[in-house]
């Protein structure tokens, strides 16, 4: 199980990357990893903003992607996906890589 730590520096190695091939503008983790709450069921979760709209396919082709480079499952979403009542939550926890 990786560290908050360890997943934010794999994040920052991959932004340059993933930001080419997919249009991302920025990523953040969030959730018990980011509160270093993790346990061995928890999967990452990744706030993800892109430079231009993504089809689903290329969106599921990077989950896929960060989960292999982190070595457990990702969960990513987007700040327009996230309900009103937990978006505070979220804005708190997360930390940009």
């Amino acid at each position: 199980m990786k560290s908050k730590e360890e997943i934010l520096k794999t994040l920052k190695k991959e932004l340059p990357p993933i930001s080419k091939k997919f249009s991302v503008k920025t990523i953040g983790l969030f959730g018990s990893y980011a509160r270093s709450e993790q346990t061995e069921e928890s999967d990452i979760d990744l706030l993800i903003e892109f430079e231009k709209p993504v089809g689903f396919f290329k969106f599921i082709e990077l989950e896929d992607h960060l989960s292999e480079k982190l070595g457990a499952k990702v969960d990513l979403v987007t700040p327009d996906a996230l309900k009103p009542l937990i978006k505070p939550y979220v804005m708190e926890d997360v930390v940009y890589a």
